[in-house]
């Protein structure tokens, strides 16, 4: 059912109507206004049908991916579930963390500048203990590094449990997943193709 995901700009832009409205409940308006079936946007996605359900019960855990899968199916923006921060910095410094206000447990720091022709994205995750992620895959590629705590991985037909100073680099077209299975929060930098938020349209960039 897991179509190779296309990290392209959807066709349509709806922001969200109600900024404190939770993952969940933006994902089933969405649906019902498009009046599309869950097995429908399973099929658009490549997700399973699972999956969507208990996300919008807020009881799945979306990574960047999916939500980006998702947005493309149902023909939004990902600015319909978050609000990116427009920037063309290009140092961040450390008293001054760009975060993304994202409905997840998984905390979002933003490391690269987003800039017009960007082509590679930037970030430090920081993952608690439990939420397993769906097992995706993608045109790209994938470098992550270990910071702190233990993370398990699954690319492919392999596994790896990386601890601090670990690296894992890898084609993203292997379908992959990953779980923190210890009891502190991991932190651990990704770098990686394609960009995940693309910069503001030329002529809407605010530099």
């Amino acid at each position: 059912m897991e179509e190779q995901e296309r990290m392209t700009k959807a066709s349509v832009a709806v922001p969200a109507s109600d900024p404190m409205m939770s993952f969940g409940a933006l994902l089933r308006d969405r649906r019902k206004k498009l009046r599309l079936t869950l097995n429908e946007v399973a099929l658009r996605s490549g997700l399973s049908v699972s999956f969507i359900s208990l996300a919008e019960r807020g009881k799945a855990t979306p990574s960047i991916v999916s939500l980006s899968r998702l947005a493309q199916a149902l023909e939004i923006d990902l600015s319909y579930f978050l609000t990116p921060p427009q920037t063309n910095n290009i140092i961040h410094r450390a008293v001054e963390p760009e975060y993304y206000p994202i409905d997840s447990p998984v905390t979002y720091i933003r490391l690269s500048a987003g800039h017009t022709n960007q082509k590679m994205d930037s970030f430090i995750f920081v993952i608690p203990p439990g939420p397993i992620f769906p097992r995706v895959h993608r045109d790209g590629e994938s470098f992550y590094y270990m910071l702190e705590g233990e993370l398990h991985f699954e690319v492919g037909q392999e596994s790896f449990d990386l601890g601090p100073g670990d690296n894992l680099h890898f084609d993203t077209r292997h379908s992959y997943t990953m779980q923190n299975r210890g009891t502190e929060p991991v932190r651990v930098l990704w770098v990686g193709t394609p960009v995940l938020f693309p910069a503001a349209a030329e002529g809407d960039d605010p530099a």
